[in-house]
């Protein structure tokens, strides 16, 4: 027996697709037993599994259940929760080799995917095309796995609780914050977490439905944070988060509303933990901030660029021994006290620990950051097939006339008016372009430069 992917679904640090076109059920089956059999030839037997609130998980969780046991591993069924959750399964249950989390993340509800660790460490790149080698080969274990299930949901909520012992009681009691999950996996776990914390807290969106009526669970796009902005003014909180779809990311807005980006998080959280860990290094991907790599040196930290992906990212971080790592995209990773994977509610708590810890509100630390002008994530559609090629024909052109840049994820040019970038989307069929400035002229000079370059391919930002 054979199986042939559809060539866009094997991502680097992913599988994703669109369900029922692209992704279906017997695609799950097959990256189940792919997987088995990696698992096995590893010398591991078992397997824990999730799965986010999309109307399309507990279809492919049970054709991906169905793989997997057929491929002779045993799989521990964690139910729907967060990704995290599903992580925090596999680093503290007994016997547990691997874990896949089915996900569509931050992507339309008709997007939906697969997530993997294997052995404690994430698996991407080469090995997810090894899944797609194993299955068109039909080089597939058999045997016949055992199913079980288990609820770790309340062990993982007094986990998360530890990121605010040793903090002053009273500090935490007067605190005020909103939580927005977005209808998204995040709810049944802030709901418990929220309802065991001191001070007060408004709870937005916590019923799961993979429809996403409220609004689309991204904090990176300003536009989906309307609910918790209007929550701090009206109710006068301290400030507000939010989360993606499987709560790896983490969103915020501060006492005035303004959003706090994920390198000015980073930034916070940087400035926190160097405080107790002098000299660490802290790295950050390619899109973020000039500001943020200067404040760790300022700091006495060690600034690391490296390039974005949260696969991608956890290998840079177990490869240099990094405490803290983030994205623009919101995803954080704490390997001090936590286990070094990406968690957007655990971060929310570090966020909290961080504004008593240093005795400054939110707003005050946001307000205390340069005043840089720069662009949000702009993401236009290109096709899968050139999206790549585009990047690369970008590369050499700058290359050939002798430009200041960054080549490890895409190309980030450094001019006298700041930096640009542009790079491949990982997850969608887009390029991505950010700049950096300290004045509106030269902020536009810098995408000036990026539609000149993006038009010598025959491209353009408006599609």
């Amino acid at each position: 027996m054979t199986h042939h992917f559809d060539p866009t679904i094997l991502r680097e640090y992913d599988v994703r697709g669109v369900f029922g076109q692209t992704l279906g059920a017997e695609d799950a089956r097959a990256i189940g037993r792919s997987f088995a059999a990696r698992v096995i030839r590893g010398g591991g037997r078992c397997v824990a599994v999730g799965l986010d609130g999309r109307v399309s998980s507990p279809i492919l969780e049970h054709a991906l259940v169905e793989g997997l046991a057929a491929g002779g591993v045993d799989v521990v069924r964690i139910g729907l929760g967060p990704t995290p959750m599903l992580y925090f399964a596999a680093a503290t249950l007994d016997g547990v080799d691997g874990a896949v989390m089915i996900t569509g993340s931050h992507n339309p509800a008709n997007h939906n995917g697969f997530k993997f660790v294997l052995h404690g460490r994430p698996f991407f790149g080469a090995q997810i095309a090894e899944l797609g080698a194993l299955a068109q080969a039909g080089a597939w274990t058999s045997g016949s796995g055992t199913v079980s299930s288990a609820d770790v949901m309340d062990a993982y909520v007094a986990a998360l609780l530890r990121a605010l012992d040793g903090l002053d009681p009273a500090a935490l009691a007067r605190l005020a914050l909103a939580w927005d999950a977005g209808n998204g996996a995040a709810g049944p776990v802030l709901e418990r977490l929220v309802a065991r914390l001191p001070g007060r807290h408004v709870l937005l969106h916590t019923a799961v439905d993979g429809t996403f009526p409220n609004h689309h669970p991204d904090p990176t796009v300003e536009a989906n944070l309307a609910d918790v902005r209007r929550a701090v003014a009206q109710q006068h909180l301290d400030f507000a988060v939010a989360f993606d779809g499987d709560a790896d990311r983490l969103g915020a807005v501060d006492g005035l509303g303004r959003v706090v980006w994920g390198d000015q998080l980073l930034m916070i959280f940087a400035q926190d933990l160097l405080a107790r860990q002098p000299g660490a290094t802290v790295i950050a991907d390619i899109k973020a901030s000039s500001a943020l790599f200067d404040r760790v040196a300022q700091l006495g930290g060690k600034p690391m660029m490296w390039k974005t992906g949260h696969s991608l990212m956890k290998a840079r971080m177990l490869e240099t021994g990094s405490p803290l790592a983030g994205e623009m995209s919101g995803h954080v990773f704490f390997a001090d006290d936590w286990y070094g994977f990406d968690d957007g509610i655990y971060a929310a708590l570090r966020l909290i620990a961080a504004t008593i810890r240093l005795h400054t509100s939110l707003t005050d630390l946001r307000s205390a950051m340069p005043a840089m002008v720069n662009t949000p994530e702009l993401r236009f559609p290109v096709d899968e097939a050139r999206k790549f090629a585009a990047i690369e024909e970008v590369r050499a052109r700058l290359e050939a006339e002798g430009v200041d840049l960054v080549a490890i994820d895409g190309v980030r040019v450094t001019t006298p008016d700041g930096w640009w970038l542009l790079r491949a989307s990982n997850t969608q069929d887009v390029l991505v372009a950010r700049a950096e400035s300290t004045s509106e002229a030269g902020l536009a000079r810098l995408l000036a430069q990026i539609d000149a370059q993006l038009a010598a391919s025959g491209l353009s930002r408006k599609g």
